[in-house]
């Protein structure tokens, strides 16, 4: 619990029992996982918990910079505690999504047009199946 009690601080986030739990939830599960999954997971634990106390929560972390806000989901926002440099690849099939490494930064293009704008974030997603649904849809053995 301490290492999330100091995360928080370190990020300009006043520590409390819920948002401590939350931290450290994402640190221990790095499944990105969406604030119903959060909060079905730890409100046994927590029974004061509320789905919008999870969700005021995940956005204050992420506007704080503590956590990665990701839309790799249409229907819902996942999120990940995992901050150092990766992609997400995310199953149409199964619904998982993955951590992916990168081998080098992402360049922001400094093209015409672009000249003077600053990118302060950069997402890499990929959809399409991973290894398992791949195989069960017969898609390796084309």
């Amino acid at each position: 619990m301490n290492h999330a009690r100091q995360y928080l601080i370190d990020n300009g986030i006043k520590p409390s029992v819920q948002r401590i739990a939350i931290m450290k939830y994402l640190f221990e599960h790095r499944t990105h996982p969406t604030v119903d999954d959060i909060f079905h997971d730890l409100h046994d634990a927590i029974p004061t918990l509320s789905r919008t106390t999870v969700y005021n929560t995940l956005k204050l972390f992420a506007e704080k910079g503590a956590i990665l806000s990701l839309t790799i989901d249409e229907k819902k926002v996942r999120f990940d505690g995992y901050k150092q440099r990766h992609a997400h690849f995310r199953c149409l099939e199964c619904d998982e999504v993955f951590d992916i490494s990168l081998d080098r930064d992402v360049e922001f293009p400094q093209e015409d047009g672009l000249r003077g704008f600053e990118a302060v974030e950069t997402h890499v997603y990929h959809r399409g199946y991973c290894a398992e649904c791949a195989k069960k849809k017969n898609f390796n053995n084309k």
